[in-house]
């Protein structure tokens, strides 16, 4: 799951938000869609794209003329995640499901700023909406091999949301920025703007994905995971090789492993003996479990003399059916 947090995208936040709602309408000029796709929030599935301009561009009382405004917020779920929802929900349902866990990241993007009165996507003024397709920019690798070109449609499901929120609460009164990285640190600032978490805020919306949809994620599709081979020390990466043998020995053992994995990411291990300690076993006995054959009860209780009875049965039918 990709979660991106950003201030400034096709059009300055700085400013009005009608360039950046005009951008993301793109798909409703271009596309030939029975219907218009609308935008949406907690409250309604039908808001127009005029109404957006108008909220967001109302909802920056005392903010300076060098101050964001409002911040964009891209929700897009991985080719597996999407296949996943697929197979799980059907295609026409995939966009329904889809917004409403961006109602319950929002939930968490909320919760995330510690502030009294701030505590889910109610209390804030936003808006989403869906987009189904992607294309090729300057950055991607095929553009820059000569392979694709810039502005080409990427193939496959492509489906993610767009959400664009404002900088004030939903009462146009407390100032709300994800950009703030004090994490706490720094009191008198957390006090004006919320302690934001952005690591912790794209964790959770991963750990949402995968309880709200049942999906089953590898290590090597965790954000710890990718964090740690980007930003991680020695020691981290010590740690998580560990991890990575023990995901490869266990399939059962992805939940266990993930969740390590995001300890690592935080850095409270000091070593791999420290990490495995909080399993309640040694590096040895930990890798012995995840060898260990699963325990599969109609397995299990097919013994040979078992199997021999039905051979037997099987062959005294099938010469009885011969006789008649």
């Amino acid at each position: 799951m990709y979660i991106n947090i950003t201030d400034n995208k096709e059009a300055s936040n700085k400013g009005s938000s009608g360039g950046l709602v005009n951008y993301l309408e793109k798909e409703n000029r271009t596309e030939d869609l029975k219907q218009p796709e609308l935008w949406f929030n907690g409250n309604r599935q039908d808001v127009e794209p005029y109404e957006v301009r108008r909220a967001l561009d109302g909802n920056n009382a005392k903010l300076g003329r060098h101050e964001a405004k409002f911040f964009l917020i891209n929700i897009s779920p991985s080719q597996k995640e999407l296949e996943h929802l697929r197979k799980s929900v059907g295609d026409p349902d995939m966009k329904n499901v889809l917004k409403v866990y961006t109602e319950k990241v929002m939930d968490e993007y909320a919760k995330n700023f510690r502030r009294p009165g701030i505590g889910s996507n109610k209390d804030l003024l936003w808006f989403g909406k869906v987009e189904r397709n992607r294309y090729y920019s300057h950055k991607d690798a095929a553009v820059k091999d000569g392979s694709r070109k810039r502005g080409e449609k990427k193939s496959g499901n492509q489906l993610h949301i767009q959400v664009i929120v404002s900088r004030r609460d939903i009462t146009n009164r407390i100032k709300l920025s994800p950009m703030n990285s004090s994490k706490g640190r720094n009191a008198e600032h957390s006090k004006k703007m919320g302690q934001f978490d952005r690591m912790a805020f794209k964790q959770c919306g991963e750990r949402l994905f995968d309880s709200q949809f049942g999906f089953e994620r590898n290590l090597r599709d965790t954000l710890a995971y990718a964090n740690i081979l980007k930003n991680g020390t020695l020691q981290q990466r010590e740690q998580l090789d560990i991890l990575q043998e023990a995901s490869l020995k266990n399939y059962q053992s992805g939940s266990l492993v993930n969740q390590l994995a995001l300890g690592v990411a935080e850095g409270i291990f000091s070593s791999v003996g420290n990490m495995l300690e909080s399993t309640g076993k040694t590096v040895g006995e930990f890798l012995e479990v995840l060898m260990e054959p699963l325990y599969i009860p109609d397995i299990a209780s097919d013994t040979i003399e078992e199997a021999e009875k039905r051979r037997r049965r099987k062959a005294r039918q099938q010469q009885q059916g011969m006789q008649r």
